[in-house]
């Protein structure tokens, strides 16, 4: 049983009026527009106050312990608080595509997921909508939801947003982009990247731990992904130093090696080109050093 159903539903309900309550003066992210979005005043990540959703599916795409044999059933969230020059969704990410819905729409969303046999309801891109995730968990939970949910981020997180999801949300899954502050700026446009990335994990895995895989699934814990970027861009050496050394030995770890240059990307010279084999197998010979196995390609 999942930890939301464990928490007494007043106290979801009270935690989802506190996280709306904060749309008033925006704050829910590091950006802190302070729009209004009960009023559909739009800050930095064009959202108001509904959540736009771009599809609702089970996915085989996730890693390993989260696909399972029946998919993650993933909820991609439309448009986001950063503004990746590579990123491959920037269809949904930047362009806005996708569809309004109510709280109760989301949580018929997830209900449909868990009965096609997802082993969890995967939030993709939810930083800036979680109060409106919250409202649809208590529905959900309501309608008889019952599997884990995955906060599957982009790093640029508000630690005090995430001390709301506590006893909610079973897996959080950060996309730690950079060790950088200068690269994330430039090319995710995100001031001060690391500070609030590092907080915002180490908040993460004080809620959940390390990740704790029963007969091959995800149930509990934390999973980092780590996009290697060409040139060192990225700044793995520094995201394997801080996972091993302030997080845990033990992090399931991805270091990823797909990035290859998307949306905006051919204007940087410097992202211009996939990366290289070579450069990939360094970066996870680095994260052996350092102990992180668990999750490498190897």
């Amino acid at each position: 049983m999942a930890s939301y159903n464990l928490v007494p539903l007043e106290t979801l309900k009270k935690r989802a009026e506190l996280a709306v309550s904060k749309l008033k003066r925006c704050g829910i992210c590091p950006r802190r527009c302070k729009v209004n979005r009960l009023e559909d005043e739009l800050g930095y990540c064009k959202s108001g106050r509904h959540p736009v959703i771009s599809s609702c599916t089970p996915y085989f795409g996730e890693e390993p312990p989260l696909v399972g044999t029946h998919g993650s059933g993933t909820i991609f969230m439309t448009n986001c608080n950063l503004r990746c020059v590579f990123c491959q969704n920037y269809d949904i990410s930047q362009l806005g595509e996708g569809t309004k819905v109510s709280p109760k729409k989301m949580a018929t969303m997830m209900i449909r997921l868990q009965d096609k046999g997802c082993h969890n309801i995967n939030f993709v891109t939810p930083t800036h909508f979680v109060p409106q995730i919250l409202e649809a968990v208590v529905e959900a939970r309501i309608m008889g939801l019952c599997i884990p949910l995955v906060y599957n981020c982009g790093g640029y997180e508000s630690a005090e947003t995430i001390q709301l999801l506590e006893d909610i949300f079973d897996i959080y899954m950060p996309d730690v982009k950079y060790g950088s502050d200068e690269n994330a700026l430039k090319y995710s446009d995100a001031p001060n990247y690391t500070k609030y990335m590092k907080a915002a994990i180490l908040e993460m895995y004080r809620q959940v731990g390390d990740l704790v895989i029963e007969k091959g699934i995800a149930r509990r814990g934390i999973l980092v992904r780590h996009l290697v970027l060409p040139n060192n861009l990225a700044g793995t050496a520094e995201v394997i130093k801080f996972l091993a050394q302030e997080i845990s030995p033990n992090t399931y770890l991805n270091v990823m090696s797909q990035y290859h240059p998307s949306y905006k990307a051919h204007q940087f010279p410097d992202l211009n080109r996939p990366i290289s084999l070579e450069e990939h197998s360094q970066m996870v010979r680095l994260a052996q050093k350092f102990g992180l196995t668990r999750g490498l390609e190897i």
